[in-house]
């Protein structure tokens, strides 16, 4: 074997090694990418005509993976019990938390919605405890603590008289905490579904697809949920005026590639190669990598506040699963 051969097999042995913490930052930089494409997608075709875009992508990418995998374009059956729990979860976390996190791209852009989606895990804990009787460790409370610090460095400055004021508008930032608190729910209610949707199969399905099977159910949610609202609110003639401009179309398939197929499936990979805490805490670095994207895409300033916020933010988050 040359010298060259063996340098070469022994950088792919090095990288091999950290293969879980390079999928997981890989991770990172493809949920900023959903961020962008979506402030974008949603200020060119509007909210609810992204949203109903991308579940019916979703919809039809899930049944072209499901007939390459099996053959068949659909999910596998389940109880009723489990298609009530996992629409609830589309319900709560798509159709209202993605309602509202599109909403908060419009009015304070991606850089801030992905700040304030550092509460997700804080609002995931305390569903938890609810629901399924998990405790709050002192821990928890100490990264809730620091994740909401690190939140108000860079949403809270000096107004009138030396007092502390909001620096962005309050519509935005009530939006943003709704779509972390409806992702936190989202995700307990999907790790109910999915629990029952798993025990009501008759034939295994391998683990890396469940969540796949789980989200289709999800968007048929989604689907739904979004259709009546945009019946409602603004009925469908911006859906038509959506669906022919080629510029927000790209932008939905993109968003839902990097979102539902790239970022799910990675992430459900990077947590084979490595622990878990380490998987999440890179994957959370959204916040940080997302600061300089915005100021060169949208023209978000970037100031020390912000940058020393998102990274104590991210701390905060990293203290839930490393503690």
């Amino acid at each position: 074997m040359s010298v060259f051969s063996g340098q070469f097999f022994s950088i792919i042995f090095a990288v091999m090694q950290y293969l879980g913490e390079l999928i997981s930052i890989g991770v990172a930089f493809s949920w900023t990418a959903t961020a962008l494409l979506s402030e974008f997608g949603s200020k060119r075709m509007g909210n609810l005509t992204l949203n109903l875009t991308r579940m019916v992508i979703t919809l039809i990418f899930s049944c072209a993976l499901f007939y390459i995998v099996s053959g068949n374009p659909l999910p596998a059956g389940a109880s009723t019990e489990a298609y009530l729990w996992m629409m609830l979860s589309g319900l709560v976390g798509y159709v209202i938390g993605d309602f509202c996190l599109f909403q908060c791209y419009i009015i304070i852009g991606s850089k801030f919605g992905q700040l304030f989606m550092t509460l997700a895990p804080i609002a995931a804990a305390i569903t938890a405890w609810f629901t399924l009787g998990q405790e709050i460790r002192p821990q928890a409370m100490l990264a809730m603590m620091v994740t909401l610090a690190g939140i108000a460095i860079s949403v809270l400055g000096r107004g009138d008289h030396h007092k502390l004021s909001l620096k962005l508008p309050l519509a935005g930032v009530l939006f943003a905490i709704g779509a972390a608190v409806c992702q936190g729910v989202g995700l307990v209610l999907s790790k109910i579904g999915m629990d029952h949707y798993e025990e009501s199969l008759t034939a295994p399905l391998a683990g890396w697809l469940l969540p796949f099977h789980a989200n289709f159910f999800r968007c048929i949610a989604g689907v739904i949920g979004f259709t009546l609202l945009m019946a409602v609110r603004e009925g469908f003639t911006p859906l038509g005026r959506g669906l022919r401009d080629r510029k927000g179309m790209a932008a939905a398939v993109a968003t839902t590639v990097f979102g539902p197929f790239v970022g799910v499936g990675a992430s459900l990979l990077a947590v084979q190669y490595t622990a878990a805490g380490i998987a999440s805490t890179l994957m959370a670095l959204t916040p940080i990598i997302i600061i300089l994207p915005a100021w060169w895409l949208f023209k978000q300033p970037i100031t020390a506040k912000s940058i020393l916020g998102a990274v104590i933010s991210v701390i905060g988050v990293s203290l839930f699963f490393l503690l």
